[in-house]
């Protein structure tokens, strides 16, 4: 009777421990810091929250232009993520919201449609957590960082190159990158021109923006630990350069304002907005179109096709970035934050959202004490909804396009090259291939990078290196070695000419599986038959105890690899 009693009382004890304070705040870690808040830590978190806030308005709404959405939507993005993150975050810097490589995943899949966009967001959300539950991260442990780093150079390209029609005041220019590099230097010779006055705009707006940033590099190696509030010149160039955006932004729209008033419509505008903030909903499963036609559930899945595999592996990817960003951070996104962010984010008409490492940097930089500073970020972006949509009817595209270039230059790293080659040579090929086919469709790319780089890992588990004295194995042993381990030590040492014992260092072997055996029992037949051993050394209890209850025949293992070469005549060695 003690057992089923042991058995039962281990049972409480864990659903005990599952129900207790402890674990209720792993699920809500709000509960870890919200009991001790001070009030010296609300300074520090109003001041990051409103920096944070004017970064990410202008941000969100020439976010939303990328993905081809009415520039409200980069609103809505951007507040739900602050409530979620304050209640389940684990880390006082994270921001969640719109970001430059969400926008672009979504103008392929959404086709300038709210409703797909909405659908997908909850779509997105359902499978992060599903993916949380399930415990399937690891399956993100095989995208490579060359795969990564093609995929966001490819993006900062194809971001940057898109909003030169906005720059330059083109029109009617296409979606498809290649489509768009045409349009765009055909447009230089048909009838529509430049727009002076919007390129005149939206080279000084870059110009600035690009000041601004080379201001703040120039405080030197600590302007990254600068808080905002510190005073001087070094605090008041540490703050214009952290709100250049809004900056920026507010400056071309005040001036764009002032013509449109004296009836000049010398700038190429938002134009009409919603305003207000969007209505608490469900998500739309279906959409009834202009001409009355039904479009099913099924059918917009269908053509969201690849997005529902590749916006929430990417949105996941971005944010364990932020986690790797140097120097070591604690920036956490975990897939279960980012999926309840994306389902609650479609109940407000959100599109698909994630980490964002810009303004993640920028909440840490100005001192943030808690993840309560999301709130007022939040905060910050339902008052834009309540009271300045109207405001954003002026604010010229041209702005928003450099904000967006400035934003996106930075993801394209050309010294991963130079780091791949010199490191790992062959690892430029994932890298190329999800650069170059990115530009095509982005899951082609993806899907090229990662099957590119599980084709070379496969072949460095199919082909072992064997070398130094006697025969050692540089890696583990399994079925796809085995066939070329038996070929190579036929080749070496059991051919006509050159009949020759083999020594089989097994030190990094760690487990067999039945194929390795059933190999290894007719390599051991084939050393019989012509009067020589093959001795393995270095073998595990467990592999050992393995081969042990196979009763392979001649199977001879010593401790080490000296006394195996003693027990031999020669050394083989094989290069």
């Amino acid at each position: 009777m003690d057992r089923p009693l042991l058995a039962a009382g281990s049972a409480r004890d864990r659903i005990v421990a599952c129900c207790s304070y402890g674990a209720l705040k792993a699920w809500l870690p709000i509960l870890s810091w919200l009991p001790r808040y001070r009030l010296t830590w609300l300074k520090m978190d109003l001041i990051a929250g409103v920096t944070v806030g004017l970064t990410v308005v202008p941000q969100a709404l020439a976010y939303a232009e990328v993905a081809g959405l009415p520039v409200q939507y980069g609103l809505y993005s951007a507040f739900v993520g602050g409530f979620v993150y304050c209640v389940f975050g684990t880390s006082k810097d994270v921001t969640l919201g719109p970001t430059a490589i969400m926008s672009l995943l979504c103008s392929y899949y959404v086709d300038r449609d709210p409703v797909f966009a909405v659908l997908l967001t909850f779509l997105c959300g359902v499978i992060q957590t599903s993916m949380a539950i399930l415990r399937l991260g690891f399956l993100l442990d095989f995208i490579s960082y060359p795969v990564i780093k093609g995929f966001t150079s490819a993006a900062a390209i194809t971001i940057g190159f898109g909003q030169l029609k906005n720059l330059l005041g083109l029109q009617n220019i296409s979606q498809q990158f290649f489509l768009q590099v045409y349009d765009t230097f055909l447009q230089h010779k048909g009838p529509a021109v430049l727009r002076v006055p919007d390129v005149t705009l939206g080279l000084l707006c870059l110009a600035t923006l690009v000041a601004l940033t080379f201001m703040k590099s120039s405080l030197g190696p600590g302007s990254d630990d600068l808080p905002v509030h510190v005073r001087g010149a070094r605090g008041l160039v540490w703050s214009f350069s952290t709100v250049r955006n809004a900056l920026v932004v507010i400056c071309a729209t005040c001036l764009s304002y002032s013509f449109e008033v004296y009836g000049h419509h010398l700038f190429t505008i938002t134009g009409q907005t919603s305003a207000g903030l969007p209505p608490f909903q469900a998500p739309p499963f279906s959409e009834t179109t202009p001409n009355g036609t039904v479009i099913s559930f099924n059918e917009i899945v269908l053509d969201l096709g690849g997005g529902l595999v590749v916006i929430p592996i990417m949105g996941l990817l971005e944010s364990i970035a932020i986690a790797k960003s140097p120097p070591p951070r604690s920036w956490t996104v975990s897939a279960r934050t980012a999926g309840l962010t994306n389902i609650m984010g479609s109940f407000v008409s959100a599109y698909p959202v994630t980490g964002s490492f810009g303004r993640t940097a920028v909440n840490s930089q100005t001192g943030v004490c808690t993840p309560a500073g999301g709130v007022v970020t939040s905060v910050i972006v339902l008052l834009s909804l309540a009271f300045l949509m109207p405001v954003f009817y002026y604010i010229p595209k041209a702005s928003l396009a450099a904000v967006i270039i400035c934003a996106v230059t930075p993801m394209f790293d050309y010294r991963v090259i130079a780091k791949l080659w010199r490191v790992k040579k062959p690892d430029l090929l994932p890298f190329l291939a999800t650069f170059l086919l990115s530009f095509w469709q982005v899951q082609y790319g993806i899907v090229a990078g990662v099957v590119v780089s599980l084709g070379m890992l496969l072949y460095d588990v199919a082909r072992p290196q064997l070398k130094g004295h006697g025969v050692t194995l540089d890696s583990g042993l399994r079925f796809p070695a085995m066939q070329y381990l038996s070929q190579m030590l036929f080749s070496k040492a059991l051919t006509a000419s050159s009949h020759r014992s083999v020594v089989l260092d097994c030190c990094h072997v760690s487990g067999v599986d039945y194929t390795v055996v059933d190999e290894l029992r007719d390599l051991l037949r084939q050393f019989q038959q012509r009067g020589e051993v093959l001795i393995f050394t270095g073998l595990s209890n467990s592999v050992l105890e393995v081969l042990l209850e196979a009763e392979l025949p001649g199977l001879k293992h010593v401790e080490s690899v000296e006394a195996a070469l003693q027990a031999v005549s020669g050394t083989p060695s094989y290069n």
